[in-house]
């Protein structure tokens, strides 16, 4: 879908779009006050106070009818610039405007605002010239806003609208967003039963049925399997820690506010951890180690919390507490090179196992002017930034520089995600560290005997698995590969009464070979039974018939298709495992 704010033109509209809005809702509603209505990635909002009233879906067709009425209206729009006293006088009415027009800047002299017929509000523009202009819009949805984003504020209601230059570009748009409603996740992951949200449990706290659960145990052996295959040594480190950890990392100086409130317990003081670093410093510091022992790479699917705003949570997309796909590779700085490659190697090999295609790589790096945020080595930057260039060179890799957008102890590597709907997304990270290791005292004993400070790559390659379940929910709609699915096959006996046993007998011998199958031996109806298959998106139905009976067959049927293929015990085993190694292939 297209980005709003990244078109000049269509922002524009859009902004002028909001006071239309505005406006006719002002007609319709005469009491209403209004805080902020600004252009955002999908179209346009304003937060407005309507007292009494609740806005209904009914609510904004009325609303349509009426922007619509002052659009053919035509009404030409005009910029007037007034100084702050003025703006005062002019809006001493509207406290939401009064409270913005006070936090100006005190340097500011003059306040522009715009006027379209019997409207005017404050605003920076600019506008189109008339609301002639604006012909092609839709209201798509009310939700409520507190003013300011402060739960201890007044809740507003917040009218999302979006604008386009034509009909058959609106009606595009709108075709992609129930495309986007049968994607999300949240949907999907209801329906499949994959996971769930109690605000009794809390907020951003997902809890994972026993499907979802089946899903995540899967990814959870498929990375760690690959890990072990690359020498990777897997820990397990506690879901807090005490303050004086993030005090030496440095993260509680600078991540505090993305962190839990600290608790005190018997004189200290812990917190939830919001990364694993740390964790992994400490059990790398443990014991002595020699040049012999690196690199020395240390893997966890581990337990992370980050305070995130209820407004920002998303289903299992954004949420509170989280588990990371983390690593963290010990290493010379020899050793730099082939360990980074290392790390692509298995980012790329993953995508093309699980079907990733529409992804790019963003190499992050410092910008030298900034003498601020960046470790101050020019020699340690240089060489570590080409070091990561030659490798993704060296693999012919495409690759965009992102100057300025480094961390601030090394370069970095995102691998950006284009789902079939949204926003990018990243992915798999990559970071090159300098800093850690020193803050932690760790060190290794050269070949000469001297002790050195190692460096530390940090990677995830599914980043949280909350977010690539999300992510991969959205990209198959819940039809999911066959390794991956929870139930692989579902077993229908045409009648119960007289396939029953054979049923049975055909889930058992699935069972022992290590499919996921379940049969359905309810008393009803074939045609209830394979639509329940069907919209449970289970990648396998068997119909089992007298003549299967009979024949010691098995009929099968693919998820999203009528036609069904007849096969022997033997042949369908072999056809499934198959099917299960190439996965998502």
């Amino acid at each position: 879908m297209i980005n709003i704010k990244e078109d000049e033109k269509l922002s524009v509209k859009n902004h002028s779009c909001a006071h239309l809005m505005a406006q006719s809702i002002k007609h319709l509603y005469p009491q209403a006050k209004f805080w902020v209505g600004p252009v955002i990635e999908e179209g346009f909002y304003y937060d407005v106070d309507l007292g009494d009233v609740t806005l209904t879906e009914e609510d904004l067709e009325k609303i349509e009818k009426e922007m619509k009425k002052v659009a053919k209206d035509g009404k030409r729009i005009y910029r007037e610039e007034i100084s702050k006293e003025e703006a005062l006088k002019r809006f001493g009415e509207d406290p939401y405007k009064v409270d913005l027009i006070s936090r100006m800047d005190e340097d500011t002299t003059v306040i522009s605002c715009y006027t379209q017929g019997d409207f005017t509000d404050l605003c920076r523009g600019p506008h189109v010239e008339s609301v002639k202009e604006l012909k092609y819009f839709k209201l798509l949805k009310v939700s409520g806003a507190y003013w300011k984003g402060d739960a201890n504020n007044k809740m507003l209601q917040r009218i999302y609208g979006i604008c386009f230059d034509s009909e058959e570009d609106l009606e595009k748009h709108l075709q992609e967003l129930e495309e986007a409603k049968e994607r999300d996740h949240r949907k999907i992951g209801k329906d499949l039963k994959i996971y769930m949200m109690s605000d009794l449990v809390g907020r951003g706290l997902p809890m994972y049925l026993p499907n979802g659960f089946t899903m995540w145990n899967l990814l959870e052996n498929y990375i760690r399997n690959k890990e072990l295959e690359r020498g990777y040594v897997h820990v397990q480190t506690p879901p807090l820690g005490n303050v004086e950890l993030y005090k030496t990392s440095g993260h509680w100086d600078h991540y505090q506010d993305a962190m839990f409130p600290k608790m005190e317990v018997e004189g200290e003081e812990f917190v939830l951890r919001p990364m694993n670093c740390p964790h992994h410093m400490v059990i790398y510091g443990n014991e002595l180690h020699s040049y012999r022992d690196l690199p020395l790479r240390i893997a966890e699917i581990a337990r992370d919390c980050r305070y995130e705003a209820s407004g920002a949570l998303k289903g299992i997309e954004r949420v509170r507490t989280f588990c990371q796909n983390d690593s963290h590779i010990f290493c010379t700085m020899e050793q730099v090179q082939s360990e980074f490659k290392g790390v692509v190697d298995l980012i790329l090999e993953c995508y093309q196992e699980l079907n990733i295609q529409n992804y790019r790589f963003e190499l992050s790096l410092r910008d030298p002017e900034d003498k601020v945020k960046y470790h101050p080595d020019d020699e340690m930057w240089d060489q570590a930034e080409n070091m990561l260039r030659k490798v993704l060179n060296d693999l012919g890799i495409d690759y965009v520089e992102k100057i300025g957008e480094a961390a601030f102890y090394g370069p970095k590597l995102d691998v950006q995600v284009r789902p079939a709907v949204g926003n990018e997304i990243t992915l798999s990270t990559c970071q090159l560290d300098f800093c850690l290791p020193a803050k932690f005292e760790l060190t290794y004993v050269d070949d000469k005997g001297e002790k050195v400070t190692p460096v530390v790559l940090h990677r995830a390659v599914f980043g949280s698995l909350d977010r690539f379940i999300a992510y991969y929910l959205e990209e198959t709609k819940g039809a999911l590969p066959l390794w991956l699915s929870p139930t692989q096959i579902c077993v229908i006996p045409v009648s119960p009464e007289h396939q029953g046993d054979y049923g049975e007998e055909v889930t058992d011998f699935l069972k022992k070979n290590g499919i996921r199958a379940e049969l359905d031996n309810r008393n009803e109806k074939l045609g209830y039974r394979l639509r329940e298959a069907q919209t449970s998106k289970i990648p396998y139905t068997l119909i089992l018939g007298d003549q299967e009976k009979q024949d010691k067959t098995i009929s099968y049927r693919l998820y999203g298709q009528k036609d069904t293929t007849t096969v022997s015990w033997d042949e369908f085993i072999s056809l499934i495992q198959k099917e299960i190694e190439k996965k998502g292939k």
